[in-house]
């Protein structure tokens, strides 16, 4: 069985443990149920399809997994998905919760990374007067629970990313190094792309009027929306860090490949010159003045010194040795 909970709440307190059946399922005013699924096969989604009148698209949906956070709404019930993040390395591992909510229900099916809501549970239960008020209110907790499993997300990247750049400082970048900040900047790049979805989701329940939504939940769905903002925008500066990381490692990968080729270019004009001169002297000629000179050898040997001499200092000042 994929059915992790699946409870009765009464005045906001745990009541009854809900069995899953092909009938439809009837609660007293003001009580509901609250049933956490993973990877649920089709029969248990028959059930519940059964038990609530979930719409056919959505229990599809919640099935096949692999959708984009949105909201959805089939008569007077909604369907919510959000997607769940968590760091594997240096990539980010997605998942998603579908959320069915309704007067009298709330279903999460949980695919993928999703985090366990057992700890969300056990939160949400020791708030009875909060949990009287009914499913809106469970799904404002289990959308605030997964918007804040993305700040260590983000807060550990940007950390592995400052690393790098106190290395870029110091020493050349490894090839793993480099391909490493590519990864990086990918999964940054593909998180931003969840955020714009998942804010909207946030903001849709913050300010719409939408079926199982209290105008008084309105407030606790802003605070989400707000808290996706901030998120996204932590993403958007952590993009920039990562971008300005690889370009800066250019720029001194660069910088010291230009002060390796400039050395080398000032030690060969150096040696350019006894090199020049010993191949003119070296040339087959009988009539060649130079060669029968008695100190010859000793001022060719002196010219040669003082050349390299000022190459080496000129070079020196130029700052190319």
């Amino acid at each position: 069985m994929t059915v992790v909970a699946s409870y009765l709440y009464r005045n906001g307190k745990r009541s009854d443990e809900v069995t899953l059946s092909s009938q439809p399922f009837d609660t007293n005013a003001g009580d509901f149920v609250w049933i956490g699924l993973t990877d649920p096969t089709l029969e248990e989604m028959a059930c519940l399809k059964a038990m609530f009148r979930l719409h056919s698209l959505a229990v599809e949906d919640a099935l096949n997994g692999k959708q984009v956070p949105k909201v959805d709404i089939y008569g007077d019930q909604l369907f919510v998905v959000a997607k769940t993040a968590y760091l594997e390395n240096d990539r980010i591992a997605y998942g998603e919760t579908c959320i069915f909510v309704g007067q009298n229900h709330v279903i999460t099916v949980r695919h993928g990374s999703a985090r366990s809501h057992q700890k969300l549970r056990e939160q949400l239960e020791q708030a009875p007067q909060l949990l009287s008020h009914g499913p809106d209110y469970v799904l404002h907790g289990i959308l605030d629970f997964i918007v804040d499993g993305y700040l260590p997300l983000v807060e550990t990247i940007e950390d592995r990313v400052l690393e790098i750049e106190k290395h870029v400082l110091i020493s050349f970048l490894e090839p793993e190094q480099i391909r490493r900040i590519f990864r990086m900047r990918r999964q940054v790049i593909k998180f931003q792309r969840v955020m714009g979805p998942m804010a909207e989701v946030a903001s849709k329940l913050a300010h719409l009027e939408l079926p199982c939504v209290d105008n008084n939940a309105r407030p606790f769905f802003k605070d989400v929306h707000d808290h996706v903002r901030r998120v996204e925008n932590m993403v958007i500066g952590l993009r920039e860090i990562v971008t300005s990381v690889f370009e800066a490692a250019n720029l001194l990968e660069q910088q010291r490949q230009g002060a390796i080729t400039r050395q080398l270019a000032a030690w060969a004009a150096i040696l350019a010159v006894p090199t020049a001169i010993a191949g003119i002297y070296g040339m087959n000629f009988e009539n060649m003045p130079e060669l029968k000179a008695q100190y010859g050898y000793y001022v060719v040997l002196a010219v040669i010194l003082l050349l390299c001499g000022i190459l080496y200092y000129r070079f020196k000042r130029a700052r190319w040795l």
